[in-house]
């Protein structure tokens, strides 16, 4: 699946068989929907960035401030004894406990060769 980027929001791309269209909505947008349709590419990218200046706007004209799709804040479990082998490993490195865990996961998403820096667009 690939995605659309604009104004700090991300979107999927998707086809429907059914309806013979590209369809999508913005990712990690809990409370709020974003979606839109187009029947190319260009025209879901156009009706995608459409889609999110028509909810800013929306949210400007109520007062509200908008939601954000990744605040950069994430709450993590795990067993007491792996927080331990962290906590020890990130002392060792002279570094804290959540940039121990960025390089991690950095490292692991750089494995499966997801760039975090390259602009992530529909590969259809």
């Amino acid at each position: 699946m690939g995605y659309l980027k604009y104004k700090g929001y991300s979107g999927s791309v998707e086809y429907s068989e059914v309806d013979d269209c590209l369809f999508g909505k913005v990712q990690g947008m809990d409370k709020d929907c974003i979606s839109y349709e187009g029947e190319t590419l260009s025209g879901l990218r156009h009706d995608f960035e459409e889609a999110v200046d028509a909810y800013l706007e929306s949210c400007k004209e109520r007062g509200v401030i908008p939601r954000r799709p990744f605040s950069g804040r994430l709450v993590l479990r795990m067993s007491s004894e792996l927080h331990g082998r962290v906590a020890f490993a990130a002392a060792g490195l002279g570094t804290t406990i959540n940039e121990f865990i960025n390089r991690a996961l950095v490292d692991e998403l750089d494995c499966l060769g997801i760039n975090l820096k390259s602009s992530a667009t529909a590969k259809l």
